[in-house]
């Protein structure tokens, strides 16, 4: 049976739409803000997945380009693998959620969120975000929820939730917010440089508007939610478990009191493998069992000894930064490096600057737009001692680069000020946690390296936590395991006026307002040491750029003068650039030329060239000219780069002449005057006014 419901959310109206399609599904809704439609569906397996000690939760997020009327570009005439924004916004909806499914449910889950109508002022990545809560909560899927989610602006100092797409542009931050009526759970923002006080004031703006969205959505399941089905959660044997925590838990806690990551590891595999072997014999089938003992005995031992001892795997204090190491300048031919290390976490960033023309155009379901900065992270398997195959980046790499290009964003010059495309790549080459961090420190590094005039140097910490009850310690720039063991991935980026980008992920069922502002504090102090440290190294852009990075040369020129600089056909551009080995990339509308050359000398030449082209010819005015094509009726001269006048028979000689090739040939070099330049811009042009009067004289 259809049922409709309606919450007035930030003054506009959300509309959730149940029992009208995809019935077959666990839990589906049609979800509408404005004309923004999302249609969000929730399905799980009968039974449990065998073998795997994880919660199999997939989530995608589906563009379709019929929600914004356009037909997909290239051979193939249907959407492809997903985009960029589609990956991110997919992580979007999965991290919220995943922490609120029971622990020990295996059962395959997929959430897909599929776009069937976009409106810009309503996102719908929002409406994909409280669609999936809705449709979990509906469904007979175990699931601890419902979530609410909203985006936050601040213009001129005032909060506004969910901003339409003219705000969002004047936003000083674009916060994503998501939690339960109760918590937190999920934190994404970039921001110009905004005090931690103002963003811990909007999240919680945010969870104020989130509670709404929640209590809404428990309406909803209360009066149509299916019952919640019985699922089998998989619990280790209870005389097995004894066993291996009588014979395994003090080898483990030895194990893990190993400074050095790699032997830390090294020891905790030998301790499991010893566990495994001895309990093998006695209980062939129950390795499962066996590996479940240990890793909870792994969690409870690391979190008791942060909690109780406050020691943490490395010996380190919890807001104790590990040793930090900064280099530049590693690759003499790329045109900016930086290499940052911080323990046991390494990276190493290149900076490379491009023509405008470079820039990457980004066309989705989103206003068509043009990147002229980007990042990319890649995390090789080199890095953590794996062996595994390369194949292209995944949602990990994807979501890691965009926060670290976020962190950077604010601090990159305009177009105007530096004319450049600019592409980071962050190689992670070794890692112990917190790389993402490490690629925002190792892109300040390449960017001052390589000359770019950024506003200010960027940092990044990533912060933990660890909780049990009423007990709570906060950890500052966590390591590989205290991120898998414990509460909270808390990544802060910012300069030293403020923040430039969040990313929180909470493992538990949400944090309060303490837990934040003490994180978003010691993230703040953890910050500026880091930039300290990088200053010893470098703390301002290089005075010139690598003479490797290409010459870049900036024109404004009258925009009815462009066609001239093009020519017929690209004619007259296309000459410019093979005589020159330069690119140029025009701005029709505002006159604006940006020329890209490997050499000042190419570059000088073409802007010569243009210039002549849009230089005013006037009545007058007297050219040698170079006859590049003759007619029946006279003569084609050029008179400079691109521009061309008529040599007509009558005005060649003194005397009247039958032919024109009696006096010139294409390629003859001849003295010319503007005799007349009529109504359509036409330059008629005479050699005989400078002609001497005595024509034997002429020669």
């Amino acid at each position: 049976m259809e049922k409709t419901y309606e919450l007035n959310l930030a003054g506009r109206t959300l509309k959730v739409t149940i029992g009208k399609v995809a019935e077959q599904a666990n839990g589906s809704c049609l979800v509408q803000y404005g004309d923004t439609v999302v249609l969000a569906t929730a399905t799980a397996s009968k039974e449990p997945r065998e073998g795997i000690d994880f919660f199999p939760l997939s989530v995608d997020y589906e563009e379709k380009l019929y929600s914004v009327g356009k037909i997909p570009g290239g051979f193939i005439k249907r959407e492809g693998k997903p985009s960029e924004k589609a990956i991110l916004t997919s992580r979007l909806i999965d991290r919220p959620l995943r922490p609120l499914f029971p622990d020990g449910y295996r059962n395959d889950v997929q959430i897909i969120a599929t776009v069937l109508s976009v409106d810009q002022d309503h996102s719908p990545e929002i409406v994909a975000m409280i669609g999936s809560s809705i449709a979990l909560s509906i469904s007979d899927i175990p699931f601890n929820g419902p979530t609410g989610s909203v985006l936050v602006g601040l213009i001129d100092d005032k909060f506004i939730i969910n901003p339409n797409s003219e705000e969002r542009e004047k936003s000083d931050i674009h916060l994503v917010v998501a939690g339960t009526k109760d918590a937190i759970m999920m934190v994404e923002a970039g921001a110009k440089e905004v005090p931690e006080e103002k963003i811990l004031e909007g999240i919680l703006i945010a969870h104020t508007e989130i509670k709404k969205i929640c209590e809404f959505i428990e309406g909803i399941a209360n009066e149509i939610g299916k019952p919640k089905a019985e699922f089998p959660i998989f619990v280790p044997d209870e005389e097995i478990a004894k066993k291996v925590r009588e014979y395994g838990r003090e080898k483990l806690i030895e194990a893990i009191n190993t400074v050095d990551k790699l032997e830390r590891l090294e020891n905790i595999d030998k301790v499991s493998n010893e566990i495994k072997e001895v309990f093998l014999e006695e209980y062939p089938d129950s390795e499962n069992d066996i590996n479940e003992v240990i890793e909870t005995m792994l969690k409870e031992e690391v979190r008791r000894m942060i909690i109780e001892d406050g020691i943490r795997p490395d010996n380190r204090k919890a807001d104790e930064i590990r040793p930090i190491s900064t280099e530049v300048g590693l690759l003499p031919r790329a045109h900016g490096s930086g290499l940052f290390t911080r323990g046991q976490t390494q990276v190493l960033t290149i900076a490379t600057l491009g023509a405008i023309s470079d820039a990457q155009v980004i066309d989705g379901i989103g206003e068509e737009e043009s990147k002229r900065y980007m990042h990319h992270y890649n995390f090789p398997p080199f890095c953590v001692g794996d062996v595994r195959p390369l194949r292209g980046p995944g949602r990990r790499e994807i979501g890691h680069g965009a926060l670290a290009e976020r962190a950077l964003e604010p601090v990159i010059p305009s177009e105007d000020e530096f004319p450049y495309t600019i592409r980071l790549v962050s190689e992670v080459l070794s890692s112990n946690g917190s790389s993402s961090q490490a690629s925002v420190c190792g892109s300040t590094l390449a960017l001052l390296d390589a000359g770019v005039p950024i506003k200010a140097p960027v940092a990044g910490i990533a912060m933990g936590l660890i909780k049990e009850k009423d007990k709570v310690v906060i950890l500052s720039d966590i390591q590989g395991m205290e991120d898998h063991l414990g509460d909270m991935d808390f990544k802060v980026a910012g300069t030293r006026k403020g923040v430039t980008a969040i990313q929180m992920d909470i493992k538990i069922e949400g944090i309060d307002k303490p837990i934040l502002q003490e994180a978003l504090e010691k993230a703040r102090k953890g910050r500026l040491y880091i930039l300290d440290k990088m200053a010893e190294t470098i703390s301002e852009p290089r005075e010139s750029l690598s003479p490797y990075a290409p010459k870049m040369y900036t024109m404004n020129v009258n925009p009815d003068k462009i066609r001239d600089i093009i020519g017929p056909g690209g004619k007259v551009i296309n000459k410019i650039i093979d005589e020159t080995d330069v690119k140029i990339d025009i701005m029709d509308d505002s006159g604006k030329i940006f020329i890209t050359a490997p050499t000042e000398e190419g570059g000088k030449r073409a802007m010569e060239m243009i210039s002549s082209i849009v230089k005013e010819v006037e009545v007058g005015d007297i050219y040698l000219g170079k006859v590049t094509r003759i007619t029946n009726y006279g003569a084609f001269l050029e008179i400079f780069d691109g521009k061309e006048g008529l040599l007509h028979i009558s005005n060649i000689a003194k005397e009247r002449i039958n032919r024109v090739e009696d006096i010139l040939s294409v390629g003859d070099e001849v003295l010319v005057k503007v005799v007349e330049i009529d109504n359509q811009g036409r330059i008629n042009l005479s050699r005989k006014v400078l002609l001497p009067d005595d024509p034997k004289k002429e020669g």
